[in-house]
């Protein structure tokens, strides 16, 4: 009993960790004004950039999701959060839009430290799927018990 509930309990959570890259990369695929509008102004070909970046996080995510090439989700995963958390999340604590309200500084400032404190939390599971062995409700266990 407690090897099926540890077995669901793998499952449940690489679905529900997987929401936020899956989510997050079809946010870059099709919605991603915002998006380009928070990279740094030295990067040429936003676009491009956030379609490719895009199809990364939805190969991470539906990787983790199904259980199939965990590790290397898992990698690819925690390789995109150490970028985006350096490049945008950390100089964005010192920078604050210069076209923003006064009145809303304190709101960007909260949205910046959430970012990144969530980024780093986010990275902790991906270095703890990196290195974990997937249970019954995966893809790559049901391609060992057929062969």
């Amino acid at each position: 009993m407690f090897k099926l509930k540890y077995q669901f309990t793998d499952f449940l959570f690489r679905s529900l960790f997987s929401l936020i890259f899956i989510g997050l990369g079809f946010e870059h695929l099709f919605h991603d004004a915002l998006i380009q509008s928070m990279m740094p102004a030295w990067l040429p070909l936003k676009r491009l950039i956030s379609l490719g970046v895009g199809i990364l996080l939805l190969t991470g995510g539906f990787s983790l999701l199904c259980g199939y090439k965990v590790r290397i989700g898992a990698i690819i995963l925690g390789i995109f959060l150490i970028t985006v958390t350096i490049t945008i999340h950390l100089p964005a604590l010192t920078q604050i839009p210069p076209d923003l309200s006064q009145d809303w500084h304190w709101l960007w400032n909260v949205y910046q430290r959430s970012s990144l404190f969530k980024n780093l939390c986010l990275l902790g599971g991906c270095f703890q799927l990196a290195n974990h062995r997937i249970g019954r409700f995966s893809v790559e266990y049901y391609l060992t018990q057929r062969a």
